[in-house]
């Protein structure tokens, strides 16, 4: 598999995210694609949790942005260094940085995603 091909669809995973776009998101997996996010978390099965997922964000999040700040490119996958700003539904702003890593198959499809980040200290900063 080409290193453009898991570029490409590594980026359009953060375009989509940014946007809070499910259904741009979740054509980026597999159908059966597992997500951990963040890891020690269950894991979210992209294509039948991804409705209930931006439910969520899109209830308590005003504004989503999550930058790809550095793409590692390896075999059939990639490691992303990225940082992510909110503004929630209280007016209260939070940011933090984490990393991401994505197996992608042969149909150019992420496979598998882990994500590695603070998701407690990220809603501390949201509270009122």
């Amino acid at each position: 598999m080409s290193t453009e091909t898991i570029e490409q669809v590594v980026t359009a995973y953060f375009t989509h995210m940014g946007a809070m776009n499910p259904e741009g998101w979740v054509e980026n997996f597999a159908v059966d694609a597992l997500i951990y996010d963040p890891v020690g978390k269950p894991p979210m099965k992209a294509h039948d949790d991804f409705q209930k997922f931006f439910g969520l964000l899109s209830k308590f999040y005003e504004k989503l942005e999550i930058s790809p700040d550095q793409i590692f490119l390896a075999g059939n996958g990639a490691a992303v260094k990225w940082t992510m700003q909110v503004l929630a539904k209280n007016g209260r702003q939070g940011s933090t940085e984490g990393i991401s890593t994505f197996e992608v198959n042969e149909a150019g499809k992420i496979q598998t995603m882990h994500s590695y980040w603070n998701e407690a200290e990220m809603m501390a900063q949201l509270k009122e």
